[in-house]
């Protein structure tokens, strides 16, 4: 894979002219409204507030219950992956200060996949921090827009999020950086066309773990449709797969932190988040579930 060091341009003027407390969430707030109980029947319990936890070293977990969001911090600058809902934004910037840290120091916030539930609050993120958002070439428009296209396969059933502005393109394999920050992306697609795992290296004076974050490898859809009328989903999901066994890791983090079953783990003390074959489960119940849903599929159901 190649390594870059990811330049961190300045974001338009305007974002940097915010405020923190302009940031922050405010009736009536479009880049943090909730979705309505109709229209997003799951999103109260994914947005139910989570105390920050440190996962290993300079790598803390600042999401909420239900939606990710790792925070990876240096005096250089911080980097952020994933923004979960809207109204997870004001969430989200409380627990990185309750940690001590300054979301203004955040210089790049980077994505799992483009959905409401895991970018719907980077709109508010990048305009709190002044951070760079970053995203691979089928998601960054996604983020511009702010809403899906018919190459995902829950399109018309998603809803729309706040769009990001100024969004970085980066490819597939390449390390971005902040100060000592080293975050690999790997393109995971098949959830989405452009899913993308993060992996990166996270020290303390007892060593170093391999970090990963792991995108959604769930192959659910639209009613109508079919996996196997998109081969290049079904190759992105095998490709992913993979990736996600040969990946050095430690310490699993997934979007949906159920997926990985963080707060068992973390139930079991400091101790419970190293396994080193979390990443390779993680791929088999995935190559498992996909094999399952493209066997539906041929048998017409």
């Amino acid at each position: 894979m190649r390594s870059a060091s990811a330049r961190i341009p300045t974001v338009a003027a305007s974002l940097l002219a915010l405020s923190a407390t302009a940031a922050a969430a405010q009736p009536g707030d479009p880049l943090t409204q909730a979705y309505s109980a109709e229209d997003c029947s799951s999103c109260a319990e994914w947005n139910e507030p989570q105390a920050p936890v440190k996962l290993h070293g300079s790598t803390y977990y600042v999401g909420t219950r239900g939606l990710g969001a790792v925070l990876i911090t240096s005096p250089a600058g911080h980097v952020l992956i994933d923004g979960a809902l809207p109204n997870s934004a004001p969430l989200i910037l409380e627990n990185i200060r309750a940690l001590g840290f300054d979301p203004a120091d955040i210089r790049l916030i980077l994505n799992s996949h483009a959905h409401f539930d895991h970018s719907g609050g980077i709109a508010a993120l990048q305009r709190a921090s002044g951070g760079q958002v970053a995203a691979s070439e089928p998601s960054a428009p996604v983020l511009e827009r702010g809403t899906s296209d018919a190459g995902d396969p829950q399109y018309g059933v998603l809803l729309g999020f706040p769009p990001v502005v100024d969004v970085r393109r980066f490819a597939d394999g390449e390390t971005l950086r902040v100060g000592p920050i080293a975050v690999t992306a790997h393109l995971t697609p098949g959830h989405t066309p452009g899913g993308t795992t993060w992996s990166w290296r996270s020290c303390d004076d007892a060593g170093c773990v391999d970090m990963v974050y792991a995108d959604s490898q769930t192959p659910i859809s639209a009613d109508g449709f079919r996996y196997l009328d998109h081969p290049s989903l079904i190759s992105g999901f095998e490709r992913g797969h993979r990736a996600l066994e040969m990946l050095p890791c430690d310490l699993l983090v997934t979007p949906h932190p159920a997926a990985s079953q963080l707060w068992e783990r973390l139930a079991r003390g400091p101790q419970g988040l190293i396994d080193q074959t979390a990443c390779q489960r993680y791929a088999a119940n995935a190559r498992q579930a996909l094999q399952r849903r493209l066997e539906t599929e041929r048998a017409g159901n």
